[in-house]
């Protein structure tokens, strides 16, 4: 219980970082990209999804190591015989959809439980960042409305420190 405790610590402190450096790294770099508001947006949950992708495939490397090749918890219903498996698994756990043909038992099923809490505040953690990048790319699709918002020095940026997650636009 003691392992399946501190790889369920060092697994939510992981892909925190993880989704915390894609999103950093996409909020550095949007204003940067020479494409449209659209596009940004479109990058924005692209890259949200990238790095929900990376923190799934962790998990499910931990499940691999730790139930296959350690013996550390299990799995009933259909076997779960490989990395494949433990892939479909930490998907169904992460996303909270919920147990069908793979169920943990013993020490796996508090991993799958804060997988689960895990990935509804990740997914939460990511709606709210791209409704902000949406909020300051949105009114940007037309150009009298770019125009407008680069004369009037954008009002998505009337929040105090706005500008520090996502910087004007190049020209606004």
């Amino acid at each position: 219980m003691l392992l399946a405790m501190t790889a369920s610590v060092v697994l939510v402190v992981t892909t925190i970082l993880v989704l915390y450096e894609t999103l950093r790294l996409t909020s550095e770099h949007l204003s940067d990209l020479a494409i449209p508001p659209r596009a940004r947006i479109l990058a924005v949950v692209l890259m949200t999804f990238v790095g929900h992708t990376a923190a799934v495939w962790i998990y499910a490397g931990a499940y691999w190591l730790l139930v296959l090749q350690l013996g550390v918890g299990a799995f009933a219903g259909a076997p779960v015989t490989s990395f494949e498996d433990c892939l479909y698994f930490s998907v169904v756990a992460y996303t909270s959809l919920g147990f069908g043909d793979h169920f943990p038992t013993s020490h796996t099923r508090l991993l799958a439980g804060v997988e689960a809490l895990n990935g509804l505040l990740l997914i939460g953690w990511s709606a709210s960042f791209t409704y902000l990048a949406m909020e300051r790319y949105w009114p940007l699709h037309g150009k009298a409305r770019a125009h407008r918002a680069a004369g009037a020095g954008s009002d998505t940026m009337a929040v105090p420190g706005r500008e520090r997650f996502f910087p004007p636009a190049p020209g606004s």
